[in-house]
């Protein structure tokens, strides 16, 4: 009977155990304070009622009260703080060698890409015992990948990469839910999560895919002519991608910033936004022209090849913009001009 209305949701993640216990403790400090106020309040109703003949006496104030019940709920909240803050850190923080899934939500719908190429709607297969990191952007409005099993929720935004990990500890389907009102259609917005066991999971990989994710991104790269500006050596009329992912890059205002998922997701999307020192902007933006997914390889393709070396003498800054050249500004007007008779038809495909 019990089984049917189970007191908390199922734990299958590392994470679900450490929120549950927080919050245990929050809802036993809570209880234990509410019946404490209750108890004090039928007590002193009861010892300080009015009784006819006996005259009410003033009561002086105690320093060591005072003290005692600002001390202890200053202490049970630091351990909230602390233990709270040690529970969000480890969620927010993925391990480095995670499996990195790319998810895009679309009214209403989630699209997944594993990056062995595998491509799925409402589902996500994963092994159990690993790490999985998601990398998450909307096409369209908020939204927010939940999945109360794991006890782990973010909000997934149009125009920038939201991140989230989990590691499943028990194979099975459990539900995903969006959890920000998204439109007339939020509530059937829903999937499962499929845990496998390894042999399993990789069962269904080596199934249907049509190729690593970083590899659809390196034709893309070459089809919309990046390849022609970005190469390996100082012929490059733009920077050397090879080991700039992960690095800081100085911008021409003098700041450093990490060259990240949202750094490159930027720099194609809105190249003019964070100029490097020592570059014009004059690349053209792929707004508009490249589809979520594309841009999602476009990134996967230069963390893949941030490993490799970078040529002797190239300039690896991680701008995606070309040099300062008066004779090669009419670079950019060609680039886009082949981005859009190149990326446009493919946005279809895609979705």
């Amino acid at each position: 009977m019990l089984n049917n209305f189970p007191l908390w949701p199922e734990q299958a993640s590392t994470l679900a155990a450490h929120v549950d216990a927080l919050y245990i403790f929050l809802l036993i400090v809570t209880g234990m304070m509410a019946l404490l106020v209750f108890v004090l309040i039928i007590f002193f109703a009861a010892r300080y009622r009015h009784r006819p003949g006996v005259r009410a006496e003033q009561i002086e104030g105690s320093n060591a009260l005072e003290i005692v019940w600002s001390t202890i709920p200053f202490l049970i909240f630091m351990v909230i703080f602390a233990w709270g803050a040690v529970v969000y850190f480890k969620e927010r923080t993925p391990p480095a060698d995670a499996t990195e899934v790319y998810v895009v939500a679309k009214q209403w719908m989630w699209k997944v890409e594993h990056a062995e190429g595998q491509r799925e709607i409402n589902e996500l297969h994963v092994p159990v015992g690993r790490d999985v990191k998601l990398i998450m952007t909307s096409q369209d409005v908020i939204h927010s990948f939940y999945i109360p099993a794991f006890r782990i929720k973010q909000d997934v935004l149009p125009g920038r990469y939201t991140v989230e990990w989990f590691r499943a500890t028990k194979p099975g389907v459990y539900h995903l839910f969006c959890a920000e009102y998204c439109g007339t259609q939020h509530s059937g917005m829903v999937g499962s999560i499929i845990v496998q066991e390894p042999a399993q999971y990789e069962a269904w990989m080596n199934g249907g895919s049509t190729g690593p994710l970083s590899a659809t991104g390196e034709k893309i790269f070459a089809e919309l002519g990046c390849a022609t500006c970005h190469r390996t050596d100082t012929q490059g009329r733009g920077p050397n991608l090879q080991g700039v992912f992960g690095k800081p890059v100085q911008l021409e205002d003098g700041r450093t910033v990490t060259a990240d998922e949202n750094y490159l997701r930027e720099c194609i999307l809105d190249p003019g936004a964070k100029r490097v020192k020592g570059f014009q902007p004059i690349m053209p933006t792929f707004q508009g022209l490249v589809t979520e997914e594309q841009v999602n390889a476009l990134v996967a393709y230069i963390k893949s090849i941030s490993l490799s070396k970078p040529a002797d003498g190239a300039r690896t800054n991680a701008g995606l913009a070309a040099p300062d050249d008066s004779d090669r500004i009419d670079a950019g007007a060609k680039i886009q001009a082949q981005a859009q008779s190149n990326a446009q038809p493919k946005r279809s495909q895609v979705q």
